[in-house]
């Protein structure tokens, strides 16, 4: 009943480690293998990031089935980074017998109440009574998962009912509910505000991944700068002129006096461009804040001075025609964010040898192939280096920052896409948390290129051990195995490169030679500059006042009293 309403869901391909409460799961999965691809894993996390991989890189549900108890838990830290990334992720898992719910008997994998657990994990969370209930909830699971904010989602059954017998009824597809319709008068206030704007911004998150067409005739018409941090990144090609990196952005964010959020909670601007640490409910313009987002709550987290409530896309084309009717006047910024981009192009440049190691990367990956970032310290240069291209080709773990995601979430990535490169990049601590996933590479085929950067330690703990605490470092460093006679061992082709120049010609044999491939760059440690002077920046250096004072008391004093 469950296999059936996936399958009535367009649901292909499922994630899983079977035990003994999920059998009767995947002996379902087995009878409908000619329906359903089910790739195992060798943990429950690397089910689950799996999953979310899958469904970062296609908007598209990721589905995912782990036993109760402790292989829910070893999956929590996909589901909650599939919650900071808005990702449709569905968790199938199993509970207790029946007769033993809500006893604490102590039961194989009972936890105290894991339904309560599912719920603080995901935006929704229910139990199926009877085969009969599954076709409904698993439809409802689907409809919660995909309306409004999409988010992962997850269902459990009792072991005894999963195995029982029901006539069951299916009702087609779930039905998802549709987005609002953008408010008239909220467009006309955020178009008002545009129209006397001289100098907006755009910045973009992963709510705003299918609206590129919209929101690249919005950036168009405005000659705005439109940028991201992580997932936002491609919608706007970063190769045109108004794609920017995010410290471009920064140094635009000076003059900019209306800022344009869409489908992100504008976490850049707000928490590393005025304090990492600061709280604001309400930012004092300049610049004005217009928000597009479809879930309501975000209106009062972060409270704009024009609100659209609404998909990013219909959001995005209504204020377009709004400012069209309003006849803004064209102006030409191009030239002011080419150098903006040229200055921070100069900056990034020390961030060495990181710099060098991602433009070998670029160099090597054709422009359809998708790059996995991680928590190393290639991984948070690629924040505001690596040129993105298109919309979901470059997929971080986002806010959550899960050490150890990179490596397993681009399995799924390459499962979703078996005909398009795709590279991982990850850090030797990182790593290991998944390396046991190498077997599920090679057992199913998949073709990941994984780039490991080893410089022996977690680099950005050491550092900040050694910057902060006076040198006292304890557990940064770390002893590795041979990765070259590790990869061997798995049956994986293994390279080692100690340059960015050795990089690039073993990357692109790796890429052709499609099979799973590991890649260790040697890095020194401790050798790696650090990136966050480009990456966050203290309340005092935004010069709230000298802002005030550039846009005066003209057009910024009538957008104030029109935004109010």
């Amino acid at each position: 009943a469950i296999v059936g309403a996936l399958i009535e869901n367009g649901v292909d391909t499922v994630f899983g480690l079977p035990g003994a409460q999920m059998y009767p799961l995947f002996d379902a999965l087995a009878l409908a293998s000619d329906r359903i691809a089910t790739y195992g894993a060798r943990h429950e996390q690397g089910t689950a990031y799996m999953a979310f991989g899958y469904a970062r890189s296609t908007g598209r549900p990721g589905v995912f089935s782990v036993v109760p108890g402790p292989g829910v838990l070893n999956a929590s830290a996909a589901l909650s980074t599939a919650w900071g990334c808005c990702a449709p992720v569905l968790c199938l898992t199993g509970q207790v017998p029946s007769e033993f719910l809500g006893r604490g008997r102590g039961h194989l994998h009972e936890l105290p109440d894991q339904l309560a657990t599912l719920r603080t994990l995901c935006k929704w969370a229910a139990r199926i009574e009877r085969p009969a209930d599954a076709p409904r909830l698993v439809n409802e699971a689907f409809r919660q998962m995909l309306s409004a904010r999409p988010g992962p989602v997850a269902l459990e059954m009792a072991w005894d009912v999963m195995a029982s017998r029901e006539q069951v009824v299916f009702d087609g597809k779930a039905v998802i509910d549709p987005a609002p319709d953008p408010d008239p008068e909220a467009v006309l206030r955020a178009a008002e505000i545009l129209v006397a704007a001289k100098r907006p911004m755009i910045i973009l998150g992963s709510g705003a991944q299918h609206a590129a067409q919209e929101i690249r005739a919005l950036a168009e018409t405005l000659d705005a700068p439109t940028t991201a941090m992580r997932g936002g990144r491609g919608i706007v090609s970063e190769e045109g002129p108004l794609g920017v990196f995010s410290y471009a952005a920064y140094l635009l964010w000076e003059k900019t006096d209306a800022l344009i959020a869409i489908g992100t909670r504008a976490e850049m601007p707000y928490m590393r461009w005025t304090g990492m640490m600061r709280l604001i409910d309400r930012p004092e313009p300049p610049p004005f804040l217009i928000r597009i987002d479809i879930d309501p709550a975000e209106m009062a987290r972060l409270k704009p001075h024009a609100g659209i409530l609404a998909d990013s896309a219909a959001g995005a084309a209504a204020l377009l025609d709004a400012i069209r009717a309003l006849k803004r006047p064209r102006r030409d910024h191009r030239k002011a964010i080419a150098l903006a981009k040229a200055k921070a192009a100069k900056a990034v440049r020390k961030l060495q040898p990181q710099t060098d190691y991602l433009d070998a990367i670029r160099a090597a990956l054709p422009r359809d192939g998708l790059f996995v970032t991680e928590l190393c310290q290639a991984g948070f240069v690629s924040y505001t280096h690596f040129p993105v291209y298109e919309p979901r080709s470059y997929i971080s773990e986002g806010f959550q920052g899960t050490l150890g995601a990179g490596f397993q979430t681009a399995l799924g990535v390459k499962i979703a896409h078996p005909g398009r490169p795709v590279v991982s990049i990850t850090g030797d601590g990182g790593f290991m948390f998944g390396v046991q996933e190498l077997a599920t590479a090679v057992q199913h085929g998949i073709a990941l290129v994984t780039i490991l950067f080893n410089n022996q330690s977690f680099g950005n703990v050491r550092r900040d051990q050694e910057m902060r605490h006076q040198g006292r470092v304890i557990g940064a460093d770390l002893v590795n195995p041979d990765f070259m006679k590790l990869a061997d061992s798995f049956g994986v082709e293994g390279y080692r490169v100690r340059s960015p120049a050795e990089l690039k010609p073993v990357l692109e044999r790796a890429i052709a030679a499609e099979m799973p491939c590991l890649i260790e760059a040697v890095i020194e440690r401790g050798s790696e500059v650090s990136p966050w002077d480009l990456l966050v920046f203290d309340a005092s250096r935004a010069k709230p006042t000298a802002r005030r004072r550039t846009h005066g008391a003209g057009g910024g004093a009538q957008l104030g009293r029109r935004a109010r």
